[in-house]
C-alpha cells in the first residue's frame, strides 16, 4: 500500500501566500485577544495589530500584483482579477476594524475578538475569489459565513441584532445547502469540479449544457449566490440584518462581503459556464432586472438610514449583475471597478452614521441629519459626495458615474448587447434618485432638530475612513483609467484556454 503525500506543492504554498499570512496573523492576535480579559484599552489594542495583519496583507498582494503573478492551471487562480478583488477586500477590512475600534466602545460591544473574526471572513473572502475549483469555493464561503453570522450578532444586548443574526444564520444556511446541492449536480453532470474542465467539457459536448441535471444544478448556484449578493428574491434578510448589526459590521457586510461573493460569482461564471450561455443568461438577466426594481423602488419608502443603505445594496447588486450577464472579460473590469468605488462610498455613508450615533444607539433615521450642514458642514459635504456617487451623478458624484458608465458600456458594447439591461439600469438610477437626493435636502435645507447631531465627536479614525473614502471617489472619477488597465488582465486562464470557444459559441447564439 502506497503511503499518502500530504505534502502541499510549492506553488500553491506561494499562490496561497497572502491568505496564509492572513490567517496566520489573526491566529496569533486570536491568542492575543483571549489571554487578557476584556477591556476598552486591550480591545483597541487588538484592533490596531489586526489592521497592521491586514494592511501587511495587502502589501504582499500589492507585490504579487506588481510582479505579475499569474497562472493558467491549478485549483487556485492566480491572476490580476484575484489580486485587484483581495485589495478591494482588504480596504473593506482595514476600513471596518477602523470604524468598529471606537464604535465598539459607544455602543457597550467590548469584544476584542470582534476584529480577529473580521480577519478570518476577509480570508474566507481572499480564498473564495481565488477559488477555481467549486469544492475549495465551498469551504470559502463557510469560513466567510461563520465569521460574519456572529459579527452580526455582536451586540448581545439588543433585540433587533439578535433577530437579524438568526435570521441571517438560518437563510444563510438555506443557501448554502442550495449552493452544495448545486455543486453535486453539477459534478454529476461533468464529472468535475474544476472551473476550466466544466468550461472544457460543456464546449466539447452541447448535450451537457442541456441535461435536466447541469440545468438543476446551474440553478441551485444561482440561487445560492442570490443569497450572498443579496438579489431579489433572495434579499429578505439584508434589511433587517443591516439594521440590527453593529454600524462598521454592517458597512462590512453590505460592501466587503458583497465584493467577494461577486468576484466569486463572476469568476464561476465566466470561467465555467460560458458554453451553457443560452441556459442562464435569460434567469440572470430576470433576476438583475428585478433587483434593480425592487431595490430602488422600496428604498424610496425608507426612514432609517442604514435601512435605505440596505436597499440602496440590494439595487447596486442589480447593477452588477448586469456586468455578469454581458458575458464578457471588460465586464469583469467593470464590476472590479464598480466594487471598489462602492466600497469607498459604503464606508464613507457609514462612517458619517458612526459618527452622528449617540452613545449606545445603533439607530439613525434620515431626520436625525436635518440642518447637518449648519452644525457640522464637513459632515454634510462628505455625506453629499457619497449620495451623488451612489446615485451616479457626474462630476461631484466623482467615481460614482464612471462606475456606472462602465457597466453600460459594457452591455452596450457585448458581442449580444443588453440593450434592455442597460436601459432597467437608467430608469432605476433616475428612481434612485428620491431616496438619494432626499438625504441631501435634509441635511442641506432643514433646520436642525432640538438635541440634534448632538452625538460625541467623531474619533480621528473614523475621520480618517471617512476623507480616505470621499478622497477616493473624488480622486477615481478624474483619473479611472489605471485601475481599469490593470483590472483589464483579469483571466488569462480564459483568455488562453476557452476564450476562442467561448466566442465560437456566442457567434452559434447570435446568429439564431
Amino acid at each position: 500500500m502506497q503511503p499518502l503525500d500530504l505534502q502541499v506543492p510549492r506553488e500553491l504554498m506561494i499562490a496561497l501566500g497572502p491568505d496564509l499570512v492572513l490567517m496566520g496573523g489573526a491566529m496569533i492576535l486570536l491568542i492575543w485577544a483571549a489571554w487578557r480579559p476584556d477591556s476598552a484599552a486591550h480591545q483597541r489594542a487588538v484592533a490596531l495589530g489586526s489592521i497592521i495583519v491586514a494592511a501587511a496583507t495587502g502589501v504582499l498582494v500589492w507585490m504579487y500584483l506588481v510582479k505579475g503573478y499569474t497562472a493558467t492551471v491549478g485549483p487556485v487562480a492566480v491572476d490580476n482579477f484575484r489580486w485587484m478583488a483581495d485589495l478591494i477586500i482588504l480596504t473593506g477590512t482595514i476600513f471596518a476594524i477602523a470604524l468598529a475600534r471606537e464604535d465598539n466602545d459607544r455602543q457597550g460591544v467590548g469584544v476584542a475578538e470582534s476584529h480577529v473574526l473580521i480577519l478570518l471572513a476577509s480570508a474566507g473572502m481572499m480564498l473564495l475569489v481565488a477559488a477555481r475549483d467549486l469544492m475549495i469555493l465551498f469551504i470559502a464561503v463557510e469560513l466567510m459565513s461563520i465569521a460574519v453570522y456572529a459579527l452580526a450578532g455582536l451586540n448581545r444586548r439588543s433585540a433587533r441584532a439578535a433577530e437579524g443574526a438568526l435570521k441571517y444564520f438560518l437563510l444563510g444556511a438555506f443557501s448554502s445547502a442550495f449552493l452544495l446541492y448545486g455543486i453535486a449536480l453539477l459534478y454529476g453532470a461533468t464529472g468535475t469540479v474544476n472551473l476550466g474542465e466544466i468550461a472544457y467539457r460543456l464546449l466539447a459536448s452541447g448535450d451537457v449544457g442541456t441535461s435536466p441535471m447541469f440545468l438543476a444544478g446551474i440553478g441551485l448556484m444561482l440561487v445560492g449566490f442570490g443569497f450572498k449578493v443579496a438579489a431579489v428574491p433572495f434579499h429578505m434578510w439584508a434589511p433587517d440584518v443591516y439594521d440590527g448589526a453593529p454600524s462598521p459590521i454592517t458597512a462590512y457586510m453590505a460592501a466587503t462581503v458583497k465584493a467577494a461573493a461577486f468576484g466569486a460569482f463572476l469568476r464561476v461564471w465566466i470561467e465555467a459556464f460560458p458554453g451553457a450561455y443560452d441556459s442562464w443568461h435569460t434567469a440572470l438577466s430576470a433576476v438583475a432586472i428585478v433587483t434593480m426594481i425592487a431595490g430602488n423602488a422600496v428604498g424610496l419608502a425608507q426612514k432609517n438610514l442604514k435601512r435605505l443603505l440596505a436597499y440602496s445594496s440590494i439595487g447596486h447588486a442589480g447593477y452588477l449583475l448586469v456586468a455578469i450577464a454581458s458575458a464578457s472579460l471588460p465586464g469583469a473590469s467593470a464590476m472590479l471597478f464598480y466594487l471598489f468605488v462602492y466600497t469607498l462610498a459604503t464606508f464613507g455613508a457609514f462612517a458619517v452614521i458612526v459618527a452622528v450615533s449617540k452613545k449606545d444607539s445603533n439607530v439613525v433615521m434620515i431626520e436625525d441629519l436635518a440642518g447637518l450642514w449648519a452644525t457640522r458642514p464637513w459632515l454634510a459635504v462628505s455625506m453629499a459626495v457619497i449620495m451623488l456617487s451612489l446615485l451616479g451623478f457626474p462630476i461631484f458624484g466623482g467615481a460614482g458615474f464612471v462606475a456606472k458608465w462602465y457597466v453600460l458600456q459594457v452591455a452596450l458594447q457585448a458581442r449580444l448587447p443588453q440593450t434592455l439591461l442597460a436601459i432597467v439600469l437608467v430608469l432605476t438610477t433616475v428612481i434612485s434618485a428620491g431616496y438619494y437626493l432626499h438625504v441631501l435636502v435634509v441635511m442641506f435645507m432643514r433646520s436642525p432638530a432640538d438635541k440634534a447631531n448632538d452625538a460625541p465627536p467623531a474619533s480621528p479614525l473614523t475621520r480618517l475612513v471617512l476623507a480616505v473614502s470621499v478622497a477616493g471617489i473624488l480622486i477615481l472619477g478624474v483619473y479611472p483609467n489605471w485601475f481599469q488597465r490593470v483590472a483589464a488582465k483579469g483571466f488569462p486562464q480564459v483568455e488562453e484556454a476557452s476564450i476562442e470557444g467561448f466566442q465560437r459559441m456566442l457567434e452559434r447564439i447570435g446568429r439564431r
